[in-house]
């Protein structure tokens, strides 16, 4: 198959496809989002990671707010075409809106959800009131 050819499947999921974000240099799974058409062309177009926000409805840059840009290093698709892993670099102490490394800092253990890290930022002094 030519790579060339190859087409993303943005019919699933309403127009979006799950974006796994991976830090290049740790290979640690810092997020997941979503994208359409648009932020795929954008991201491949500025090389920094864009989103489609389904809360917002509406295009973002992820650390438009925070500074905290992930610099895209590649992209990779799942065999069906419609699941995107991004590997990146991450400027700032975090992705996590929560102040945490990666959105991925709760383990389920004992019965419970268990935080696992202490927070790399803090996250008022970046966004305000945080919910």
């Amino acid at each position: 198959m030519d790579i060339q050819s190859l087409k993303l499947d943005f019919t699933k999921l309403g127009g979006l496809l799950p974006a796994v974000v991976q830090d290049s240099a740790s290979r640690r799974v810092l997020m997941v989002g979503f994208m359409n058409e648009e932020a795929f062309r954008r991201t491949l177009s500025t090389g920094y990671a864009t989103f489609y926000s389904r809360s917002r409805n509406k295009i973002w840059v992820k650390g438009e707010s925070s500074g905290h840009r992930l610099t895209v290093k590649a992209i990779e698709t799942d065999c069906d075409g419609d699941c995107l892993l991004l590997h990146v670099d991450a400027a700032g102490p975090g992705v996590c809106h929560e102040g945490y490394e990666s959105c991925f800092f709760r383990s389920f253990d004992g019965g419970g959800w268990q935080i696992r890290e202490p927070q790399t930022y803090d996250p008022a002094a970046v966004y305000g009131v945080v919910k």
